[in-house]
């Protein structure tokens, strides 16, 4: 994998999750970037119950992009990467780590090429609702942000504007260091995240 930057998409006021995920994936079409599949990323977080003890948490992420990995993201922001096993390991500690009611979330949508890049637009569900629009664009030739910031901003800056005219915040820090596919799941942590806080403060969203 090359270089992956991930951003929300802003809804327009009176439109619909799936009218506005058209729209979205009409202008990457337009772009002449060409359908190959589709993909998600998923996440659920497990909580430790031990007595008189702060809870801690686990978050297991899988992404299709790695089909054979298991992430799983500490409090502290360390990730760890396995083999799918790490899920079942999960299920013999039940009595330790349990997962957390309504916290699955996940992103699912369509995955397209166009050139060197990689470009996904889906939407996010917290449970069965819906809880935004994610787009992703990844450059597949180069493993150094820092090298690559402009071509993947002219790109993204097409698809989503102004939004892009700064890197990510989880690797404004990681310019010059060699990408991981570890980056890519603590940039969808950190989305999920907002996702739910949004949905603490907001309950409503625009109807899918």
């Amino acid at each position: 994998m090359g270089v992956v930057c991930v951003y929300p998409y802003q809804v327009q006021s009176g439109k619909s999750s799936q009218q506005a995920l058209d729209i979205l994936q009409k202008q990457v079409e337009q772009l002449g970037a060409i359908k190959s599949g589709n993909y998600y990323v998923d996440c659920e977080t497990f909580q430790s119950n031990l007595q008189n003890v702060a809870p801690k948490h686990v978050n297991i992420l899988h992404n299709s992009e790695q089909p054979a990995s298991c992430f799983a993201v500490m409090d502290s922001g360390l990730c760890l990467v396995a083999d799918a096993l790490f899920d079942g390991l999960m299920q013999k500690i039940k009595n330790y780590y349990q997962p957390s009611k309504g916290a699955k979330i996940e992103v699912r949508g369509q995955r397209y090429e166009l050139g060197d890049f990689i470009i996904k637009t889906g939407s996010v569900m917290l449970t069965s609702s819906f809880k935004g629009i994610l787009v992703e664009v990844e450059y597949g030739p180069c493993v150094v942000l820092g090298d690559c910031w402009n071509l993947l901003k002219e790109l993204l800056q097409s698809i989503i504007g102004n939004a892009a005219e700064s890197p990510p915040p989880l690797l404004k820090s990681k310019m010059d260091a060699t990408y991981t596919p570890s980056d890519t799941i603590l940039q969808y942590l950190e989305h999920f995240s907002n996702c739910k806080k949004m949905a603490v403060t907001s309950p409503t969203a625009p109807s899918r």
